[in-house]
């Protein structure tokens, strides 16, 4: 208990914020792997909400770009596992994730019409996507250095 004392006062057990923050993070992440999987087998009912300049925007997304997207779906589903078995890897997934983040929207928002596609609201989904990924990946490490995952 001295060794613990020592870096804080942490014990290594699991705050309860942290048990509410990691279902959170699986049930949001979910909804954004729902999304990738959807989209990337074009089932009907979901794609049928797009209209046509959309879906010829998804059919054009280059290789690279769908791979940015993987990344940062299933690097984000994968952290937020991690969090719920209290494994310091989690904040290498959320890293992970990020980066995926970036070659995704470099090729949505700066290298096509993603932009002009979406308008302001798919901007600011997009700025509230980046914000709960990098709140996810400071989480995850604050809980690493407490000892919370190991």
């Amino acid at each position: 208990m001295v060794a613990a004392e020592t870096h804080g006062g942490s014990t290594g057990k699991a705050p309860v914020h942290f048990w509410i923050v990691s279902v959170l993070s699986l049930l949001w992440n979910s909804i954004g792997a729902f999304d990738y999987l959807a989209s990337q087998l074009r089932l009907e009912f979901y794609m049928s909400q797009f209209d046509e300049k959309m879906l010829a925007f998804l059919d054009a997304m280059p290789a690279w770009a769908v791979s940015g997207w993987a990344i940062a779906v299933w690097g984000a589903m994968a952290g937020s596992v991690g969090l719920l078995l209290r494994r310091r890897w989690a904040v290498w997934a959320f890293a992970v994730s990020i980066v995926g983040m970036v070659v995704s929207t470099l090729h949505s928002y700066v290298l096509s019409n993603g932009l002009e596609l979406m308008g302001t609201g798919g901007l600011v989904f997009s700025a509230i996507i980046w914000a709960i990924a990098f709140a996810l990946f400071f989480y995850a490490r604050a809980m690493a250095g407490n000892g919370v995952l190991r």
